[in-house]
């Protein structure tokens, strides 16, 4: 199988060099991926939003494939993230855009039209809803609720020790978790008591000896990854997730309502809560869940791909 894929390229933003990937030309349209991926987690999206009249614009995002890594833990905060996203509007001499988040990309444009109004046209998350600021530390409550093995208290928590276990054998990590989702019973008429559990640790995902579910990719897809972590390792990546605490604590003063037209794709199967009802935070919102788990759109990219040629039609300016 020939897998392709659009050439990079290399933007200066925010005091970092990003690696970028475009294809297409008409209204702007930017892919943030999720963690652990790449831009490369939209092969499928790419080409159909392209040939559909937009230009799509896929990085790879502060610590992932070639663009920079910085050492500072901080350097990965929402500020940071959301501030690489609009100096690569100013670099790429585009005003607007309409943004589309899978996993820790959903924070990322969830976050833009509070950080940037006037740069957003319209938001799309998959997986991670947008998340109102609560009265809790979120790691605290994490720890509190799940105990200290949960992955995003470990990350916290243990610094390093994920990172050099997942750098070990990224090819058996990858395996481990890219996988599909789908009901234990094929007949069932309650999704949601399907539903995985959040309680989730990454470092017994990466010792399972037998990982659930069918593989998610061949074994040529996943030597992107393999290849990409491999090189440049888990720390950066995993340093988002070292920021939460801090994100909260900075986002004190932040609006919590985006009155952009959004769109939210879920998967009945995914280990993420689908939360609370946002409308009076996103008044302008359609949703829908689609049958699979986390990865929603290398999971069941033609469906993906028919709501947002849809949803875009309808709401990108002309």
């Amino acid at each position: 199988m020939t897998i392709e894929f659009p050439a990079p390229k290399f933007i200066q933003t925010n005091g970092i060099n990003m690696e970028v990937f475009e294809q297409g030309e008409g209204y702007p349209v930017i892919l943030a991926h999720g963690f652990p991926e790449l831009a490369f987690s939209w092969r499928f999206q790419i080409p159909v939003l392209a040939d559909a009249g937009y230009r799509v614009i896929a990085p790879n995002q502060r610590g992932y494939g070639n663009t920079d890594k910085p050492e500072a833990v901080e350097a990965y905060d929402i500020r940071h993230l959301c501030g690489d996203m609009a100096g690569l509007l100013d670099a790429l001499g585009l005003e607007q855009a309409i943004f589309i988040g899978h996993d820790w990309g959903g924070p990322v444009v969830w976050n833009m039209p509070l950080l940037y109004p006037d740069r957003v046209a319209g938001v799309v998350g998959m997986s991670v809803p947008f998340s109102p600021r609560g009265d809790t530390d979120p790691i605290a409550a994490y720890e509190q609720r799940f105990g200290p093995e949960h992955y995003i208290v470990h990350f916290n928590r243990q610094p390093g020790v994920a990172d050099a276990a997942f750098a070990s054998d990224p090819r058996r990590f990858f395996n481990n978790l890219f996988r599909r989702r789908r009901a234990r019973s094929e007949q069932t008429t309650r999704p949601q008591a399907e539903r995985p559990s959040f309680n989730v640790s990454l470092m017994n995902t990466f010792s399972m000896k037998e990982p659930r579910g069918e593989p998610l990719m061949s074994d040529e897809e996943l030597d992107v990854f393999v290849a990409a972590f491999g090189n440049r390792g888990f720390t950066g990546p995993i340093n988002w997730y070292r920021n939460i605490t801090r994100n909260w604590e900075t986002s004190v003063d932040l609006p919590q309502r985006i009155d952009v037209p959004c769109a939210m794709i879920y998967g009945a199967y995914d280990i993420v809560p689908q939360g609370r009802d946002i409308s009076q935070y996103v008044p302008d919102l359609e949703s829908i869940t689609l049958e699979c788990g986390h990865w929603i759109q290398q999971e069941k990219p033609d469906e993906v791909n028919t709501f947002l040629l849809d949803w875009l039609k309808r709401n990108a300016p002309s």
